[in-house]
């Protein structure tokens, strides 16, 4: 991939169909922030909430765009699954949730996302531009975000 925004990035492949694809990059975290304080940059004001959650630059489209992409235990009407085992939700009330320990019991937060129009992605794939590796929780959720590349590449379904 020639675009430096996308070397060694590790996405999570969210939708994928003939209008396009949609991916959120779960390898560049960005900052810790605590939940009050980013549900307060988001319009909303709420003291009860606790903790702190790590923030994920998502991709380089609409960075001011959250989402969060979770474990399957915990559902909203705007929850998008994934594959059964990992979803994503962009709202502030699971933000919420979490801050309340009411949210999903795996999650990781993400600002913007990557897109390609339909066919695009598709292109890149024969160009070998990227390869495919299986969602596994760990991999989303657990493992080192410094070595989360080498770890996909070691599960890659497609050769480079």
């Amino acid at each position: 991939m020639s675009d430096p925004r996308f070397a060694q990035t590790v996405l999570l492949m969210v939708r994928h169909d003939q209008n396009g694809a949609l991916g959120i990059v779960i390898n560049r975290p960005i900052g810790e922030r605590p939940l009050a304080s980013l549900l307060q940059a988001l319009g909303e004001s709420d003291a009860t909430v606790s903790g702190t959650v790590r923030i994920f630059l998502g991709g380089p489209v609409q960075p001011e765009v959250g989402f969060v992409v979770h474990s399957t235990d915990y559902r909203r009407a705007e929850t998008i699954d994934i594959d059964g085992h990992v979803a994503v939700t962009s709202s502030r009330e699971i933000l919420r949730d979490i801050g309340h320990r009411q949210g999903p019991q795996q999650s990781l937060v993400a600002f913007g996302y990557a897109g390609w129009a339909g066919g695009q992605l598709e292109g890149e794939m024969a160009q070998r531009a990227w390869f495919t590796a299986p969602a596994e929780m760990k991999l989303i959720f657990d493992e080192d975000r410094d070595k989360l590349w080498d770890e996909a590449t070691k599960r890659r379904t497609q050769d480079l």
